[in-house]
């Protein structure tokens, strides 16, 4: 069993909530989401691990047993280019869960006509893998949902 954390502060909702259709239906792997609150903020480890990737608006975590988390910041925020988001970790840390990896501001996102809301995906799980989601106010390193 893997508990995933809440990787930034804000209301918990399903990945339905999500305007991107890669991660409504789930295209990429089952999960949750966070509409976060609009404050400038860090966004923090879903679980320990590697990160294996890292850009500006999003990274993966691989754990130990092989299992990674997408945390993605906001839905078409690859077109920012990096700006107004700044790296607190590298591609390759190991990292605790809870350990902040991005600084960025969801009401700048917001400002930019972008949605800020954050999927939190376990990637290659089968739906049935993810249960205890969440719903409503979080806290960044809450759990969010646990994978069997």
């Amino acid at each position: 069993m893997t508990t995933v954390l809440a990787p930034v502060a804000g209301t918990a909702v399903g990945l339905a909530a999500v305007p991107d259709p890669v991660f409504s239906q789930a295209m990429v792997g089952p999960g949750s989401a966070i509409d976060p609150r609009r404050e400038p903020g860090q966004a923090v480890a879903p679980i320990s691990g590697t990160i294996v990737k890292l850009r500006a608006h999003a990274y993966i975590v691989m754990g130990d047993d092989g299992r990674g988390v997408l945390v993605h910041l906001g839905i078409d925020t690859v077109q920012l280019k990096g700006e107004g988001f700044r790296l607190l970790a590298a591609e390759g840390d190991r990292v605790r869960a809870g350990q902040p990896v991005v600084f960025w501001d969801p009401a700048a996102v917001e400002a930019g006509g972008r949605s800020p809301i954050c999927p939190v995906v376990a990637l290659d799980a089968a739906a049935g893998e993810v249960d205890g989601e969440v719903r409503g106010g979080v806290g960044a390193g809450d759990e969010l949902f646990r994978w069997s």
